[in-house]
Formats: C-alpha cells, structure tokens, sequence
C-alpha cells in the first residue's frame, strides 16, 4: 500500500488550453510524418501571463470583465472579442497580466464562477496576438455560437446559422405562397370569364343555333 501513488483529484491550473491542444493537433495534421514533430515541443503556456475568457455574455461589458479580474492581480491589457463585422461584444476576451502566478490565481478563484448570471470559463493562453479579437465564424461570431440549437438570450438567440437558415425557409415558404395566391387570381378569373360565354354557348346549341332570349338576359346580367 505504501507504494501506491496518491493520485491527484483536483486538474492542474496551468494544464494546455482547448486553444493550445487544437493548435497542436492542427500542426501535428498538417506536418505528420515529419521528423522534427517526433520530439516535445515546449509548452508556450509555462510562463503565460494571459488568459482566454469564454462564454461571456455579449452585454458584459469590459468595465465589468476588468473589475472582476483585477481582484487577482494587476491587469497588464484587455481586449475585448468582438463581431467581425459589426465589431460588437461576441462573448469572449483576453485578459493580459504581470505574471504567471496572477494568471494561476485568476485561474483558481474565477475560473467556473458567474459573471452576469453565466458561468465563465478561463484558459492559459499563449499571448494575444493581432486579429484574434475578432471572431471566426461565417456569421462575425464565435463558431461555437453558429450551430447551437438552444435558444441563448445572452448569446445572440438561436444559433446564428441555424436563424439564417430559419429566415430563408420563412422567406421562401412566404414566397412560394404569394406564388400561389397569384395564380390563384389569374386561375380564377380566367374560369369565370369562360364560364359566362359556355353557357350562352351551350344555350344556343340546345335551341339549335337560335339564341334563348333567357340566356341572352343571363349573360347580360353576369357581366
């Protein structure tokens, strides 16, 4: 029994991000087979003094994110993710400080916690760079907010292309519908007019070519 290791429950605080190990795999995808993958390559995030904030509600403001944050210590930069073409909040940001040691304490006393009734979640980053404040997604947002099938007030709605592809079917069964009316109308008056002449003409076949004074005064009447 004494030689059983007592095993760890709790993750450790400056584990890879999401955003790293995707990274990594993406590189790994795009250059497998070559040797120089064959060997460890050293972790960005020993030393990361940035944090990845996600699942921010897009009416959070920055005021907000720093007063939370500089609880943890002193706030070297934020930048705010923002809609690549409306250029509004879309849900998620970076927080820069000092040191790695605020970045593991922020970690560990506001990573999971609430802000604007939402659990947010904090990542080690490798260090922000220029046009990461801008969303990926087709829509300007982020990508995890394209296909959600919920409904998130707090992010936007339904997911954004699920709502566009929603609208276009609204729009295309509210135009196969005016379709429809229209040839209704043009069906209809095209029966009525030729309805009118059949029955003088049938009248006048039954009375052998010779016109009935009473059909006469019906169609007269229908017109």
């Amino acid at each position: 029994m004494a030689n059983l290791q007592q095993q760890s429950t709790v993750d450790r605080l400056d584990r890879p991000s999401a955003y790293f190990d995707a990274k990594q795999r993406q590189r790994n995808y795009h250059h497998r087979g070559d040797d120089e993958l064959e060997a460890p390559t050293e972790d960005p995030l020993a030393h990361a003094t940035t944090l990845y904030v996600g699942n921010l509600s897009f009416y959070t403001t920055e005021e907000q994110v720093y007063e939370l944050f500089s609880k943890c210590g002193e706030i070297k930069r934020l930048i705010m993710g923002l809609d690549r073409f409306n250029k509004t909040p879309c849900g998620f940001c970076f927080v820069e400080y000092y040191t790695h040691e605020d970045a593991l304490d922020c970690m560990k006393y506001i990573g999971g916690t609430k802000l604007d009734e939402r659990i947010i979640r904090t990542d080690l980053d490798p260090g922000f760079k220029e046009g990461r404040q801008y969303g990926r997604g087709k829509s300007g947002g982020q990508v995890r907010d394209e296909y959600r099938d919920d409904f998130d007030e707090g992010r936007g709605g339904l997911g954004r292309a699920l709502q566009l592809e929603r609208e276009r079917a609204q729009e295309r069964e509210r135009e196969r519908e005016r379709e429809r009316r229209a040839q209704q109308e043009r069906n209809g008056g095209g029966r009525g007019g030729g309805d009118r002449y059949d029955r003088r003409d049938n009248r006048e076949q039954h009375n052998g070519g010779v016109r009935d004074s009473a059909a006469v005064d019906d169609y007269h009447d229908t017109r």
